[in-house]
């Protein structure tokens, strides 16, 4: 199904978490869909699906969101997942430095393939280990302004600002396809205008004026 807005009050987004594994990008989804935690982690091995439905102002949402795997050898399907998608959520881990410079390749892959047509959040998990942070919040909020993306941190554990970053993504993400939509009906609305011009040759405006010279 194609990520656009169907009817003027229904809405449907495609969502992509990427980020390293261990991070935390299951917790964060099932956080947030189901309101659930599970201390054992477990991997994603490819990628699961989840779906979120949403009505902001009367206005429906339907949410597909696509929570990949963080192994490298996943690296090369990453296209597969977010090639359609209108928005990411990047993940790192705040006590692990490497986690974050994965995100910032992420970045320059998502920009460099889809341009800045995507909603990007950066999100900085586990804040319930701020004794062990490794990135602060100044430097991943800097590097976020940078790239035009929009950050949070959060903790999927003890459930802080999780529903709170997926609404901001949504808002984002309804706001570009309005915006979208609206260039869309202009351009629509200046080519009708265009077709309705009468174009009239030279050599007509001579003849007409030949015309109503003899007959004077």
């Amino acid at each position: 199904m194609n990520s656009n807005t169907s009817t003027s009050g229904s809405y449907y987004f495609k969502v992509v978490l990427l980020g390293e594994g261990c991070v935390g990008k299951t917790s964060l989804v099932l956080r947030y869909v189901e309101d659930k935690f599970n201390n054992n982690h477990i991997s994603t091995i490819q990628a699961s699906f989840l779906n979120k439905k949403l009505n902001i102002d009367g206005k429906r949402i339907n949410l597909a969101i696509w929570d990949t795997a963080g192994q490298e050898k996943f690296h090369a399907l990453g296209p597969i997942y977010y090639r359609s998608s209108n928005g990411a959520v990047l993940v790192y881990d705040i006590t692990d430095e490497d986690s974050f410079q994965k995100v910032k390749s992420w970045v320059k892959e998502l920009r460099r393939m889809l341009g800045t047509e995507i909603c990007l959040i950066i999100v900085g998990n586990k804040t319930d280990l701020e004794k062990n942070r490794n990135v602060s919040f100044n430097e991943a909020e800097m590097y976020s302004e940078k790239v035009g993306a929009v950050y949070f941190e959060t903790s999927a554990k003890l459930n802080q600002n999780v529903e709170e970053m997926f609404m901001k993504l949504t808002e984002k993400m309804m706001e570009a396809q309005d915006q979208k939509a609206e260039k869309t009906s202009l351009l629509s609305r200046h080519n009708s205008q265009r077709n309705n011009i009468l174009v009239v040759e030279d050599d007509q405006v001579e003849q007409s004026s030949r015309h109503c010279c003899g007959s004077s």
